[in-house]
């Protein structure tokens, strides 16, 4: 009982709430048990702790809750790219060999490079990129990895590619993640990228799966 109750208040469908009067808890077995509240306070006035559910008996992020179908995607350290192309080749109405994919997705990691480590003046149009980039690096040594085509692209890449290709972007993680554990058919948005692309537009957002290993697939 208890690890699930902790469970509840780690993905916020459960809350404390501190009360004037002894209530019951929803952790408490019976109604008439006390024991799971908490009494905090002197002989005349006494507060109590209890656990009660966060809307309704859900995070909010799972009023968010949105159904697709998984495209998956070759991990070989391209995903990210493969899966954008391939999803803005679906928005199209086209179909990707797996060679066009392949030579898409690099061209895409190299339009990252040559906008973040290729040309300075342009470099500054990425301030959120260059921030979250050099949090974890030098922006030195960033250059030489994203030469590479095993290079794995991540939030960095997906603020600079919504502005170079004018793409609103939504990162999707599944249900079952984010419920930490059992089972789950849906997903539920955590980012947004581009946003400001889908106003006035008929440019249809580019959807990708982030699961838990490191890796993107499309949703469509």
């Amino acid at each position: 009982m208890a690890k699930d109750v902790l469970q509840q208040l780690r993905n916020g469908s459960a809350k404390f709430e501190v009360v004037s009067s002894p209530v019951p808890s929803v952790a408490a077995p019976p109604p008439n048990n006390n024991a799971s509240l908490f009494g905090i306070g002197n002989c005349s006035t006494l507060f109590f702790a209890r656990i009660r559910p966060s809307f309704g008996g859900h995070s909010p992020a799972m009023k968010k809750l949105e159904r697709f179908t998984v495209q998956k995607v070759t991990g070989d350290g391209r995903c990210l790219f493969r899966a954008l192309v391939k999803g803005m080749a679906y928005n199209k109405g086209t179909v990707l060999s797996q060679r066009e994919e392949r030579e898409d997705a690099d061209e895409l990691r190299m339009a990252v490079k040559e906008a973040i480590c290729d040309n300075e003046g342009e470099r500054n149009l990425y301030e959120e990129a260059l921030i979250a980039i050099t949090v974890d690096e030098s922006l030195k040594r960033y250059c030489q990895r994203i030469a590479r085509s095993d290079f794995w692209g991540g939030e960095s890449e997906l603020l600079v590619l919504s502005k170079l290709c004018k793409q609103p972007i939504i990162v999707y993680i599944p249900e079952h993640e984010h419920r930490g554990g059992g089972f789950g058919s849906g997903f539920i948005p955590i980012a947004e990228y581009g946003s400001e692309f889908r106003k006035g537009s008929i440019r249809k957002a580019v959807r990708l799966l982030y699961s838990g290993k490191n890796h993107y697939d499309l949703l469509v």
